[in-house]
């Protein structure tokens, strides 16, 4: 709640209620009381509607969030899974890489066209 627009009491608003009043001054204070409340309940409709819109928002970025981590956790696997299949191509020494097999198999066709 913001306080600075909290307005301070006069002196003639807080005079005890025992205070004879013509019926024209109780009217006003009535009539100030009603817009000042009015006036409390505009702001308090505006506070909650900001909090839903808020919190909507909030909601709205952990689901974000949650995807990128999914989509994070899964591209790590991805990477780590290539990276074992490159160190396994790389490290087998009965097998050639499949790039250099069909290179291979690419040169003999060209020995035998050519």
């Amino acid at each position: 709640m913001c306080y600075d627009q909290l307005r301070s009491l006069s002196e003639d608003e807080i005079t005890p209620w025992r205070t004879t009043r013509s019926p024209d001054e109780n009217a006003a204070v009535v009539e100030d009381l009603r817009d000042r409340l009015a006036e409390t309940q505009a702001r308090l409709e505006r506070a909650r509607a900001r909090e839903a819109e808020l919190s909507r928002r909030l909601q709205e970025m952990k689901r974000f969030v949650s995807v990128m981590e999914i989509l994070e956790i899964y591209l790590k696997r991805r990477y780590q899974e290539q990276q074992q299949h490159v160190r396994v191509e790389l490290e087998s020494p009965l097998r050639k890489p499949s790039y250099l097999a069909e290179l291979s198999l690419i040169a003999d066709l060209g020995v035998l066209i050519g």
